[in-house]
């Protein structure tokens, strides 16, 4: 994506791909904010979040950093959650209209022990594995994650050997970035509605590590079988299908053809979705690679407590109300350690 689509300046609401002009959003707020809110079920305690900021050579970025309020002993996993396009670390992390389901990590950390880092892509938006050398030179995102968990190892005691990537959408895009170039660091990734570049588009990975992607069969902006995604006013780069994607980390990493296969319980009539996991690998602590594949959902984190409002139900496809994907990212990555997933892969 060119940096003059990326910089268009008007104010928008933007859930993922989702840009609508300055007076919807008024009327969104107006109308749909209170009833939505109301849709969010959970009561459980949350980390404490604050606003942090650090220097880089392309200026000063943004990150929030969640805290849990009580402390476990030992070192802490670290999960950092990668926004969307248009979206915020505001957003991604539930303090922002409409909150993601991906705020629910919050509770997470709170009840696990975990710190949470949620950076804000800024300006131009993240520098992802589409990126031009040009948009990289200028502002290095893959860079940021890295001096992020430095920061986080140094600053915030986070386990050096405990580091998850979490991406959705574009941030999916940018998490396939880092895995490429700083897989060292990280000791299991998760993407959620976001397939893999090409490997004409891309450099692909050498380094297996544990993989867990969420996929959905309707999706209308980042198809599931592939193709060119939707991003605004037409379409942009070609992306490899989500089956494809999960088959590139299972063959690097030298997994079974066949995978152990779930279907996860249905909970309401009313949701025409279905959800099915594929594992390939059985060791929890070691090198696996998951599939989440959501039949008939469309671009949206599927949970049952944080519900998107209809109107962006129908901009998007619908959304899953079976599976809470930030728990799902947390069981699949609690056991994983770098450490283990580099002695198994070599």
């Amino acid at each position: 994506m060119n940096a003059g689509v990326a910089q268009r300046g008007r104010s928008v609401v933007s859930w993922h791909f989702c840009h609508l002009e300055q007076h919807v959003l008024t009327r969104l707020r107006a109308g749909l904010k209170t009833a939505f809110l109301g849709t969010v079920t959970s009561t459980a305690a949350c980390a404490r979040t604050s606003v942090e900021t650090l220097a880089r050579p392309e200026g000063v970025r943004r990150y929030l950093l969640a805290q849990p309020g009580r402390r476990l002993p030992g070192k802490r996993p670290l999960v950092i959650v990668l926004h969307g396009a248009g979206a915020s670390a505001e957003q991604v992390m539930g303090q922002a209209f409409p909150p993601s389901p991906l705020s629910v990590w919050l509770e997470i950390a709170e009840r696990e022990g975990l710190l949470v880092i949620a950076p804000d892509a800024g300006a131009g938006g993240w520098s992802d594995c589409f990126a031009s050398k040009e948009k990289v030179a200028k502002k290095d995102d893959v860079a940021l994650l890295s001096a992020l968990i430095d920061k986080a190892v140094a600053e915030y005691d986070a386990d050096a050997d405990r580091v998850y990537l979490i991406g959705v959408s574009r941030g999916g895009h940018l998490t396939y970035r880092a895995v490429v170039e700083i897989p060292h660091k990280l000791a299991a990734f998760s993407t959620v509605v976001s397939g893999m570049p090409p490997p004409h588009a891309a450099p692909a990975p050498t380094v297996p590590l544990p993989a867990l992607f969420f996929g959905c069969t309707a999706d209308p902006l980042m198809p599931y079988r592939g193709g060119k995604y939707f991003y605004m006013l037409g379409f942009l780069d070609p992306i490899s299908s989500i089956d494809d994607s999960a088959r590139t980390w299972r063959e690097l990493a030298g997994l079974p053809d066949e995978p152990s296969v779930l279907d996860i319980p249905h909970r309401h009539e009313w949701d025409r979705t279905r959800v099915t996991r594929y594992m390939w690998g059985d060791a929890a602590d070691g090198l696996q690679v998951g599939l989440y594949k959501i039949e008939n959902g469309g671009h949206a984190e599927p949970s049952p407590s944080r519900r998107y409002p209809a109107l962006i139900g129908k901009l998007t496809g619908a959304q899953n109300a079976d599976l809470e994907v930030a728990e799902a990212a947390w069981e699949f990555f609690r056991e994983k350690r770098a450490a283990l997933a580099a002695r198994e892969a070599a």
